[in-house]
């Protein structure tokens, strides 16, 4: 049962954090909310972006509320999945709260390499299969600041552009081995701190 609450909460939020980033990053790049895909994520956030903005205007153009939103999704989903564990104690202390609000600024980071991924998935296709396509100008707005400065110093090999992939693997490198180690670093400070 508890292995299953766990699921539904990781999917759930998850899929909530992955919407808020979203909407963060297309108003951070200035990528237009006309296409299909940034009217899905405008109509699956309004009803709690619009509200919040009311108490979190936006900051130098930056779009406030969807960002604090995604942070407190992600303080959320990590504080029930950990009331679900025998770590319960954690709430009551501030040390271990403090590594609560780390790991939440993980999982955005995390789920903000997902998105820049899927986005240079795309893109890469894309432009073998379909350069034309409606959705590139999105794609090439989105991951442009990552690849630009990575084409700066690698040129194409053989006249193909291998910086996605490049930049593919960093950010494998990231998900698969770094977040994964303080992760678990924090939960082990958890866990030390917890019964005191």
């Amino acid at each position: 049962m508890v292995d299953a609450l766990h699921f539904l909460l990781r999917s759930i939020g998850g899929f909530l954090i992955l919407l808020f980033l979203a909407r963060f990053y297309l108003q951070a790049f200035k990528a237009s909310f006309r296409h299909p895909l940034g009217q899905f994520v405008l109509a699956l956030t309004n009803w709690a972006v619009l509200p919040a903005r009311r108490i979190l205007p936006p900051l130098r153009g930056y779009d406030t509320a969807s960002f604090v939103l995604a942070g407190f999704t992600a303080f959320l989903m990590h504080a029930l999945m950990l009331a679900l564990t025998p770590w319960s104690f954690v709430f009551t202390a501030p040390a271990s709260l403090l590594a609560l609000l780390v790991v939440s600024v993980l999982e955005l980071f995390k789920m903000s390499l997902y998105l820049l991924t899927a986005a240079v998935i795309g893109q890469a296709l894309m432009s073998w299969f379909s350069p034309y396509n409606p959705l590139m100008p999105l794609l090439n707005t989105l991951t442009g600041p990552f690849l630009r400065p990575l084409r700066r110093i690698i040129p194409p090999v053989g006249s193909v552009d291998i910086t996605p992939l490049i930049l593919l693997l960093v950010i494998q490198l990231f998900l698969n081995v770094l977040i994964p180690k303080l992760e678990s670093a924090i939960l082990a400070y958890v866990s030390m701190v917890g019964p005191a």
